[in-house]
């Protein structure tokens, strides 16, 4: 699954039009929020907390048509808690945001 830096700012795009103000104060709290769903998987510290986070971030990302980020946090979501090697690919993943 390839990563598509396009997909977030059409999103916005679409959802605010040619508002490139706008668009990049939306990409900024999207990320912003990434950070902290990713700093909130990585402490989750029982199973349930680990895929409740999982699928927090999983919402964010299809809020925002991060198609990549969200199948990688569906992934954590179905994976046992602390999977660090999940961990990893999530923390690339929004490193490339």
């Amino acid at each position: 699954m390839a990563y598509d830096p396009g997909a977030i700012d059409a999103t916005l795009a679409a959802a605010v039009g040619d508002e490139p103000g706008l668009i990049a104060e939306l990409r900024g709290a999207f990320l912003e929020s990434a950070k902290r769903a990713l700093e909130g998987l990585a402490k989750a510290d029982d199973p349930e907390g680990w895929r409740s986070a999982a699928l927090r971030l999983k919402g964010l990302a299809a809020s925002f048509g991060a198609i990549r980020l969200m199948a990688l946090a569906q992934d954590a979501a179905d994976a046992p808690a602390g999977d660090r090697a999940v961990l990893r690919k999530i923390e690339r993943a929004v490193e490339r945001l």
